[in-house]
Parts: structure tokens; sequence; C-alpha cells
């Protein structure tokens, strides 16, 4: 009768430890299973749609991949935009200029209609500048105290490289607040935002700019 009873308390406890198990895992999968989505796959720009300031030029010869990287020559003004919204993620983009420091941006949050400029927050990538917030077309956070201007400074010395060398920039949008980091120095935290999910577009403003390894991991 001992025996039995030892056996049956000894199958409860590896019951419970076999139950115990599987809920861990599954609250560490829960936890540690966000999921990351590729914008850019370094073959095409397939999920990725177009628009110029000048419609009569052809954006394949503004937006192209060379090399299994997205290069764009900064004329004429425009953006190549997600297909797609997003909202509570973070976004990691590698940028450098090959040849000469200039300007660009990424934004987040695009709202339609197309148009130069359209409604979003543009995270700065203007040389000596990235880390800056411009809210554009009604756009809008807490930071912006002056209300008659569109940008937010960062709040650190450029963290930006050398011409040629590449650049990480880590977007965090959750909920209505945004964080920016550059080489891994905070620059940027914008609160309360009017705009909380949308496109994301690369710009095409100044001369040849290069992107790499965009994608976004979805926050819970």
């Amino acid at each position: 009768m001992k025996t039995k009873t030892l056996k049956l308390t000894t199958l409860l406890i590896i019951t419970i430890l076999s139950f115990t198990n599987v809920f861990f895992a599954q609250d560490k999968t829960k936890v540690s299973g966000e999921k990351q989505t590729q914008l850019f796959n370094g073959k095409d720009l397939n999920n990725w749609v177009f628009h110029l300031k000048d419609p009569a030029v052809d954006p394949a010869k503004v937006f192209t991949i060379q090399n299994g990287v997205i290069h764009i020559k900064g004329d004429p003004f425009g953006y190549m935009r997600t297909k797609a919204g997003y909202e509570d993620y973070k976004l990691h983009v590698e940028w450098r200029y090959p040849t000469e420091a200039t300007n660009s941006g990424v934004f987040v949050h695009a709202q339609p209609p197309d148009t130069i400029w359209l409604k979003c927050i543009e995270c700065q990538l203007k040389a000596g500048s990235a880390g800056d917030f411009v809210c554009m077309n009604g756009a809008d956070m807490t930071e912006r105290t002056d209300k008659t201007k569109m940008s937010v400074k960062k709040l650190a010395e450029s963290s930006e490289k050398p011409v040629g060398e590449w650049n990480t920039m880590e977007v965090i949008c959750k909920g209505n607040t945004i964080e920016v980091s550059v080489n891994g120095t905070l620059q940027n935290k914008g609160t309360n935002l009017n705009v909380v999910k949308g496109s994301i577009c690369l710009q095409s403003e100044g001369k040849d700019i290069e992107f790499r390894n965009v994608n976004i991991t979805s926050l819970p």
C-alpha cells in the first residue's frame, strides 16, 4: 500500500513539474516571441511605393538596389513608402552617405494622401542633425513647444559616423510616444504624439544616400 501511495505521489509531482515547465515555456515564448519583419529583403522593392515631387521623373531611376543595398539619389525630392502601415514597433535602419554628407530622413506614422510632404514624424538624418524630430504637415508632440517651428532638436551631441561608414538608427514607437537612438546614443524622445500609426518612409532629399537592414520588431 505504501509503495502504491509513493508511486502515486511521485507521478503527481512529475505531472505538476511538467505542467509548470510547459507554463513557463509558454510564458517565455509570449515574452520573447516578438515578430520581426524585413521591410527590405536586399533583392527588390516590391513592398514599397514611390512618390516624387516631379511626377515626370521615373522613380526607378531615383530608388535603386546596388550591391544589395538601397541607393537613393536625393534628387528630385520624394520618398519610398511601405505599402502597409505599422504601430507599436522598434524600427532598425542602417544608412550611410557614400561620398558626401548631405540630407535625408526616416518618416514614421506617415498618413495619406501622398504629397510633399505628408503628415508624419520625420527622424532626421541630415548630416550633423541625425536624431532631430520634424513634425510634418500637422503632426505634433508635446516637446514641440515652439509651434512656429516644425523641429524638435536632439538631446545629445552628434553621434554620427564619418562619410562612407554605416550608421544605425533605432526608433521605438509605442502608443503615443517615440524614442530615437543613433549608433547606440539616445538622441530624442517625444510624447503625446497626435499620430500613432502609419507607413514608414525613406526620404529622397539632397544627394546620394544608402540604406540596408531595414526591419521592424513588433512590441507587445
